[in-house]
Formats: structure tokens, sequence, C-alpha cells
């Protein structure tokens, strides 16, 4: 497996490198967080200057994964009990389509520049590749059991998925559609977060307490990193990842040049969706008992504020924008 991603990623060359830079600088600051409340069946859009709730959409099927698409412009859903990918207008706070997908969609990326959004089907192990545009659903790739995570590497070409009950990340190439290799990692992984360069991959391990890091051209772990109980997600900023745990109501902060925790802060109970903003300063996580998006200060390594949001908040993928 390693050799054949290795020998994909030579043939992308400088080109992919130069891509993914533009690519991350064409980003836009962000303003709002859009917040999955699962047992509330809702869309909380949270004003991230006041941290106030401006907006709540109805979205039923309880609402797990989030993911944005490169411009801001659209919100991608997913609702395991109603089966559905939801497309929701971000500009004008409305619910633009429902797309049937598979048995239990639950993580969620978009494509950086092909409209195409990946969804992990928990139930079916599949990624189902659907078109924003169309709402068809245009390739369904088979993973390994209970692909939670996806992400998309910056430059398009991959996608990688967290297979939960195989303890595997599959890789997918994104040009054909079709599973490329797999890597096993710790037990249970669930998030997964790729760096700005596309070079890394970091999968939160929920079974067996630790962070995988991937390194994606040789397909190899280069590293375990253990953090707290039950990690869940992962955050990148300010050269350094920020780890949910879900059962110590903490996120680990670990160093990326060391691969080591060098801080561990308290959060609200039950912490589980967490992403960065784009230049770094703050870090937001969703809290599922509390029903709160807090916000944690990356220079001070401390909560500076929360927002109040719908009940059973886990905003599970990227969720900023």
């Amino acid at each position: 497996m390693g050799a054949h991603i290795e020998r994909l990623w030579w043939a992308l060359g400088l080109a992919a490198l130069a891509l993914s830079g533009a690519l991350a600088a064409g980003r836009p600051a962000v303003t709002e967080a859009f917040v999955t409340n699962q047992s509330a069946d809702t869309l909380s859009i949270v004003e991230l200057a006041s941290l106030k709730v401006v907006q709540t959409i109805e979205i039923g099927g309880k609402p797990a994964g989030i993911a944005m698409s490169h411009d801001g412009k659209l919100a991608f859903v997913t609702a395991p009990e109603g089966k559905e990918l939801i497309v929701v207008d971000a500009a004008a706070r409305r619910v633009a389509r429902r797309i049937k997908v598979g048995r239990g969609p639950l993580g969620v990326a978009a494509h950086p520049t092909n409209g195409q959004v990946y969804v992990a089907d928990w139930y079916a192990h599949k990624i189902f590749v659907v078109d924003s545009k169309t709402g068809t659903i245009g390739a369904q790739v088979e993973v390994g059991k209970s692909p939670s995570g996806v992400a998309v590497t910056p430059d398009g070409r991959l996608v990688l998925s967290a297979d939960r009950d195989s303890n595997e990340v599959s890789f997918i190439d994104a040009a054909t559609n079709r599973r490329v290799g797999g890597t096993m990692v710790g037990e249970r992984p669930f998030g997964i977060t790729i760096d700005a360069e596309g070079k890394r991959a970091y999968t939160a391990n929920v079974g067996s307490n630790d962070v995988s890091v991937l390194d994606i051209a040789s397909g190899k772990v280069v590293a375990t990193v253990p953090v707290g109980r039950r990690p869940y997600a992962v955050a990148l900023a300010g050269g350094r990842a920020f780890v949910t745990n879900q059962y110590a109501s903490s996120v680990s902060v670990i160093d990326l040049a060391s691969l080591k925790v060098v801080a561990t802060v308290d959060v609200a109970e039950y912490p589980e969706g967490i992403a960065a903003d784009p230049d770094g300063a703050y870090v937001y996580v969703a809290c599922w008992f509390d029903n709160m998006l807090q916000r944690i200060d990356v220079a001070k390594m401390a909560v500076t504020g929360a927002a109040d949001v719908g009940d059973g908040p886990r905003a599970f993928g990227l969720f900023l924008r």
C-alpha cells in the first residue's frame, strides 16, 4: 500500500504543493460557526465576535456531521436517522436541498474545487461521492467498517476516511473514486484531520485513548501520542494539535514538533467537535452535554468565551465559515 501511495504523490509533484498553498491563501476569514445539535434536530449559527446564536435552522434526522464549501457559501450537514445530506445556503441561512444518502451518513467533507462532497456511511461501510450542484450520487467507494471522519487533502487529490471498526484509515484517489490503500492506526479511529500542507493526518482513536500521526506520502504511522479518555476529533492551530477528550471534559494540546502533550485545557462536559480559525488565534469546541460552544484562546491556552447552542451539539467536522 505504502509504495502505491508514494508513487501517486511523486506523480503530483510540485504542482500539487503550489495548488495547496494557493487554496490556503484564498480562504476567507471566518465569522460564524455552524453547530449541529443532534438532540434538538437543529443547526445553530453562532456569530463568533459576540458568541451569540443569530439563527437556528430546523434540520431533522439527528444532524451530526458538518462541512463547509471552500468559499463558505454552502454548509453540508449529515442526518444519520434521516439518511440525508442536507445542503444549507449559508448566506441565506436556509435549507437549499435534501439528498438521500445511504443508511447512516455521519462524517462529511467537501472537495476544495470541484463541488464533490464525500459522505461516510457508518452502516454501509462506504464513502458516497455526492455532486453538490446536482444532488446526485456519482460513486460509492467501499472502505473499512463503520467509516466516521472523512477529510480531503488541500490539493484535492486524496480523500481519507477513519474506519472506526477496522482500526484503519482508507486512502481514496479523488480523480478515480477508487480506494488505493489503507493504513492501520490506533483503536477505533473516529475524527480525522489533515494539515494545511497535506503532509500529515491525525486520527483521534476513541478505543486506545491516543492520536495516530500519519505521514500521507508514505502511508505510514510516524507517531502515536497518548491523550485523554475517549478522544473524538482534532484541530490544528499555532503548531499544535487540539484534541477533544469526551470522557475527560478536556482538550489535550500536542506540540507538532515534538509530538508530545504540552498542555491540557479543561472544557465543559463531553467535548466533541473542534475546529480552528484560519489565523490560529482561537479553537472552538462543541460540548455535547452542556449544550455550548466554547472558545479556546490558543496563546493563553484557556477558555475565554462560550455560546449557548441547541441540545446535544456535535459539530463533527469543519464547522467555521
